[in-house]
């Protein structure tokens, strides 16, 4: 039997240990977000244009992102960047970097199906009245497929804040690595991964359950 012992947990250990890691995994998480989001939109407009010379290479991207495990995005970023810029840049960077590339592939998939959803009278409405695609888009129709798109988008949000733990491959000091640290430190590392699991799943939840309300109020106001 498991002779478990969580009397170890005071504030002194949460914030030597805990609070560092969680600060860095909502960091990544944000930033990850804005950019999978920026650039990913950017993307799928890309897809959209009607245009081969921008929709092949975005079209490459995206279907090559998707079809390659994070993880390992995740280490060839972290071993081929330094190789190719001349010097290390940090785990934490790194993870940076690698998060906002491999989103925004999944996020223009996201972005792709919201403007679809829009009809395309509108788009035809906004070039009767004499606007350009990137006007239309910006004007029309992206305000609208971002409504439509956003249960989604936090959805997808709350998927990177799980797939944040996976820069324990290259030692990023995210809140997995928080736990690991603690339990080696005070040599209790069951615990701290016990104690983990269920941090990930109360976040998570939480996050799932504001997701499902707005996704009824956006259904209400449609």
């Amino acid at each position: 039997m498991l002779n478990l012992d969580f009397s170890l947990f005071n504030w002194s250990l949460i914030q030597g240990f805990i609070l560092k890691g969680l600060w860095f995994s909502i960091v990544l998480t944000i930033i990850a977000t804005a950019g999978g989001i920026f650039f990913g939109t950017i993307l799928a407009l890309m897809r959209l244009s009607g245009r081969k010379w921008l929709d092949v290479p975005a079209s490459i991207y995206v279907n090559g992102m998707r079809s390659i495990p994070l993880v390992m995005v995740i280490l060839w970023f972290f071993l081929l960047v330094p190789f190719i810029i001349g010097r290390p840049i940090g785990a934490e960077s790194s993870a940076v970097i690698t998060f906002v590339a491999f989103e925004a592939a999944y996020f223009s998939e996201i972005m792709r199906a919201g403007i679809q959803s829009i009809p395309r009278g509108q788009v035809f409405a906004g070039q009767a009245m004499g606007m350009t695609y990137g006007q239309n888009m910006k004007l029309v129709i992206l305000p609208q497929a971002f409504r439509n798109m956003l249960p989604v988008l936090l959805t997808q949000t709350i998927i990177l804040f799980q797939d944040t733990s996976l820069v324990y491959a290259i030692g990023a000091y995210d809140l997995l690595k928080g736990f690991e640290t603690a339990g080696k430190n005070f040599g209790r590392p069951i615990e701290m991964y016990l104690t983990a699991a269920v941090l990930y799943f109360i976040i998570c939840f939480s996050l799932s359950y504001v997701v499902k309300r707005l996704h009824k109020k956006i259904a209400i106001i449609r």
